[in-house]
Parts: structure tokens; C-alpha cells; sequence
């Protein structure tokens, strides 16, 4: 007689992504899949102690999987004040001077460039709403550059030009910085003498973001991250309890690590607890195309994103293919065509890493025709994002993005669909806390082109466009397959037991109604941590 099963769980439709009949019931086993089928196909299995859960009219999936997130390094990037919802100057203004500070420093985070309009992006709005004295420090929403106040840039003894192991600067005009400042090491002279929070509350914070996560459907995620307190941020969080989702991540190669620092990456490919790992590392060949800092074939419309962010890239491609063959899966953020194509010929020849996993480039927001093959043909991963595609470029060119591009460059904007018609693995993601991590509206945008809910937006490249199975297959089978997860992304007996529940179909209602739609259950290992 067979045992029963922990769980079964019901629903009107159940995708299994495995072309197999219709099922409407998955019993479940020690966080395994143990029974697909209907509820008589599996009665065998529903014994005393069993819990049923009937998702009625509901849809399940295959857990989703965030490609791309920062949790822990989000943490830092989401203090303050949100600026994400600024569209003028003034309204920054504005927004600046009701906002309020803490421990003697104004905060805030996720501002777009565009809001600047013609104007240079200077700290002149931080003195026109609080003066000159108060020290400000603000994030811009691609977290490659930030705002600093006078007060600020005196507190970090920023008095003028550096220079930088990276392509990071800080901007100066007649020699005086203007309070912009561009990538991580410029930032970092600031964020180093920032009021540093309590470890508690960033706990609090870290359980408050992942049960938020789990709560929109995601069971998963690819951190981008391993820095600073990630490792102690993780194991006092499982001391307490499971996290509410799984956590891959990928600590960070940055330009000048030597040998040193390269074996401490491998070292570190040994960490993990019950619901995390670290397996990958995180480089970037360039930075972003919104503050200059892209790697492009050909200068953009304002002379800039002409150079990689590693100053010398063959550094670059010797940690890359150092670190693959010793079994370590790398993820390169590559922008612009340049850093597109010096990532694709970095891994010619690169076998997948020892666990499965395959090699990546995320976020890939420009690129010509003959790169478009080489993602299937290199066996490379096409990691993307489609809300920076819907929430910071337009149809008609007028954002920054667009303008420093040029129409060319910009009608080549995030090819996702072409990538999936070459055969291309596509994960999709959200790059928390750049964009939102709702995985619904971001489905529903890959097959929009536009923002879900805005009806009256024209479509961003509208042949980009997703297909609703493969918006899906985005955040399941092929994001499992990225990660070389073998019993993932799939509802099939003997995979992990991670599923996400909807109430409308994902598959069948319009991507609109998808976006607003709620999840009515998640399942990481076999255990809910949300049910609505």
C-alpha cells in the first residue's frame, strides 16, 4: 500500500509545461512530486492526515523563479524616500523637501534620469529643496549612479576627479563635481560613510522582502549578490525558521581582484544552508546606457558609452574562463553591443559549470542582428528584464534611453522574442529594486511591450512581443534551466515541490488582467508559505 501523501493540491487547470494530458491534481511528498493526474487518480494517496488544498476555479503552475534580483544589496539601494513615481523636476523638488531624514542624512532611491529633462542631472534640485548644508544621498533607479548633496560630497571628501580600477567617475565640470556620480566605486566613497543600520532591523527588513516575494508567487530567486552581511543575513534568518523562497547566489568579480580573490570566489561555492546556495559570480563588462556608462560599438548621441567597465577587459575574459573551468557558473551584466559581444566571445568553447548550470548575460538592451544567433549556438543563457524595456523606455524615443541611442539602436531594444525564435534559453526576471519584483505584471508586459494597465501606451518594438506560454516558460522552465535545476520548472512526478497559484489562467486571460490578478497560493518544498 502506498504511503499518503502530505499534500494534494486541486485546480480547474494545472500547467505542467510537460506537453502531457490534462491534469487537474499533484500530490505531494516530502517536498517531492509524488502523484499527477486527478483527484480519483490519486485517492490512493489521500490518507488522515493529508492536507487537501482545492484551488477551485484557481490555476497552478510550476513555481516561478526570479531570474535576476538584489536582496540583499536592495536592502542598501531601498533607504529613504521612494522617488520611483517622480516624472519632473519639480515634483522632486517637491518630494525632497517633505521628505524626512535619518540619522542626520536625507535618503532616497529609485529616481529616473528622464525627470531632468534637458537639464544635466546635478544635485541643484537637492539645494533648491533643502539648501546646501543637509547631506543627501539618492540612488537613481539603475543603481549604477547617485545623487549626492554639497554637504554629502564634503562628508566623503569628495572635492574633485579620481581616478578608478572600473570605468566609475565622478562628474566634474571646470573640476567641481556636480554631485553625479557614475558606478560603484564613485558611489561607494559615499555609501562607506553612511550611518550604517541596525542589524535587527535589516533582519526584519531581508524576512519582511523575501515573505513579499513569496507572497506575489515567486519561489524562487537568482540573488545577485554574497556581499558585505549576506552570508550572516542568511543563516540568522534559517536559525529562525525556512526562508520563505530559495536563493541562488552570485557574489561579485569586480576589476582588480587578483588571485587571491578569485580562489576565495570558488571557496565560497561550498556555502549553503536548507533553501540557499552560492553557485555562480556576478561580473559586469559595462555599466548602463541611461548614465553614459554602457560599452557601445559606437559612441552614443552624447559621445559617451564608449569604454568597458573593466578598463582592461582581457582581465576581464582571464577571471571569466579562470573561474568556468574550475566549475563555477558566471553571470556577466552586459548592456550595450560591445560588452554583448566581448561576454559571447569570452565563453566560445566554455563548457557548462560543474552543477548545470549554464553561463549568462543579463539584462542584453541593445544588439545587432548577428548576436542574435550565438545565445543557442554558445549554449549561453539570455537573462532579461522586460519592465526596464516597458518602465523607462517609450515608443516614441523621447526618454533618455532612447535619445542616447539614436532610432537604430533603439528600435534593436530588448530583443526577447527574437532570442526565443533562435532557439535562445530566455530567463526572465525582475532586477529588484531597479524594477518591481511582481512576476505577474512583468509576464504581462513581456507580451505587451508597454506598462500593464496603461491601455493607451503604444507598444515599446511590438515584435518583440511574448507569447503568453512562453512569458511563462520564462519564469519556470527555462529559468530552471539556466540554473541546471533538473527536477525544476516543471509539475512532473520525482521534481522539487514548487508551485505557484493563480486565480485567472496565465495562459488563457488577457495580459492585463493577468498583471492585477492575485496569487492564491505558493508551495516552496512542498510547504505553503502563501495562501490566500
Amino acid at each position: 500500500m502506498s504511503r499518503s501523501a502530505d499534500a494534494v493540491i486541486t485546480a480547474a487547470t494545472i500547467h505542467t509545461l510537460t506537453n502531457s494530458d490534462p491534469v487537474t491534481a499533484v500530490a505531494v511528498t516530502n517536498g517531492i512530486i509524488t502523484g499527477v493526474g486527478d483527484r480519483a487518480s490519486l485517492i490512493d494517496q489521500i490518507g488522515r492526515t493529508t492536507q487537501v488544498l482545492d484551488l477551485g476555479v484557481g490555476t497552478l503552475t510550476p513555481g516561478l523563479i526570479d531570474g535576476h534580483i538584489h536582496p540583499v544589496i536592495g536592502l542598501h539601494l531601498t533607504v529613504g524616500v521612494d522617488l520611483s513615481t517622480v516624472v519632473s523636476y519639480d515634483d522632486l523638488v517637491v518630494a525632497l523637501q517633505s521628505a524626512t531624514l535619518h540619522d542626520g542624512w536625507l535618503r532616497g532611491w529609485g529616481l529616473d534620469p528622464n525627470v531632468f529633462g534637458d537639464r544635466p542631472v546635478t544635485y541643484a534640485p537637492i539645494v533648491e529643496a533643502v539648501g546646501d548644508e543637509v547631506p543627501v544621498f539618492i540612488n537613481l533607479f539603475d543603481a549604477h549612479a547617485a545623487l549626492v548633496s554639497p554637504a554629502g560630497l564634503r562628508l566623503a571628501g569628495i572635492s574633485g576627479p579620481r581616478d578608478f580600477a572600473s570605468s566609475a567617475d565622478i562628474v566634474c565640470r571646470d573640476g567641481v563635481p556636480t554631485g553625479h556620480l557614475l558606478e560603484l566605486e564613485a558611489i561607494g566613497l559615499v555609501t562607506a560613510v553612511l550611518p550604517a543600520e541596525a542589524t535587527a532591523d535589516r533582519r526584519i527588513r531581508f524576512r519582511e522582502l523575501l515573505t513579499a516575494m513569496a507572497h506575489s508567487g515567486i519561489t524562487s530567486g537568482n540573488a545577485m549578490d554574497f556581499e558585505g552581511d549576506s552570508a550572516e543575513l542568511v543563516v540568522a534568518l534559517e536559525d529562525e525558521g525556512d526562508l520563505p523562497i530559495r536563493l541562488r547566489f552570485a557574489p561579485f568579480c569586480m576589476p582588480g581582484f587578483g588571485s587571491d580573490a578569485l580562489d576565495h570566489i570558488v571557496d565560497l561555492q561550498r556555502r549553503r544552508g536548507r533553501r540557499w546556495r552560492v553557485d555562480g559570480v556576478k561580473f559586469l563588462i559595462d555599466g548602463t546606457i541611461d548614465a553614459g556608462t554602457a560599452w557601445l560599438d559606437h559612441a552614443d548621441t552624447y559621445g559617451e558609452s564608449t569604454a568597458p567597465f573593466w578598463p582592461e577587459p582581457d582581465r576581464y575574459r582571464s577571471a571569466v574562463r579562470h573561474l568556468a573551468r574550475r566549475g563555477v557558473p558566471t553571470v556577466t551584466h552586459a548592456i550595450g553591443d560591445a560588452g554583448i559581444r566581448y561576454a559571447l566571445d569570452s565563453l566560445v568553447d566554455i563548457a557548462p559549470a560543474t552543477s548545470g548550470a549554464r553561463h549568462r548575460i543579463e539584462h542584453i538592451e541593445t544588439m545587432p542582428d548577428d548576436l542574435v544567433p550565438r545565445f543557442a549556438q554558445q549554449g549561453v543563457v539570455a537573462s532579461m528584464q522586460p519592465t526596464h524595456c516597458t518602465h523607462y523606455t517609450r515608443a516614441d524615443h523621447t526618454d533618455n534611453w532612447s535619445q542616447r541611442l539614436g532610432v537604430e539602436r533603439a528600435q534593436r531594444a530588448f530583443r526577447t522574442r527574437d532570442l526565443r525564435d533562435a532557439g535562445a534559453t530566455l530567463a526572465l526576471g525582475s532586477d529588484w529594486p531597479v524594477a518591481p519584483f511582481n512576476p505577474r505584471s512583468i509576464m504581462a508586459d513581456a507580451r505587451l511591450r508597454r506598462r500593464s494597465g496603461h491601455v493607451d501606451e503604444e507598444p515599446i518594438v511590438a515584435d518583440q512581443a511574448l507569447t503568453a506560454a512562453m512569458a511563462l516558460e520564462g519564469y519556470t522552465l527555462h529559468a530552471a534551466r539556466a540554473e541546471g535545476a533538473r527536477r525544476a520548472g516543471q509539475i512532473k512526478v520525482g521534481n522539487r515541490a514548487d508551485f505557484t497559484g493563480f486565480a485567472v489562467d496565465p495562459l488563457a486571460a488577457p495580459p492585463d488582467e493577468v498583471a492585477d490578478a492575485p496569487v492564491v497560493l505558493t508551495v516552496v518544498d512542498g510547504q505553503v508559505v502563501y495562501h490566500r
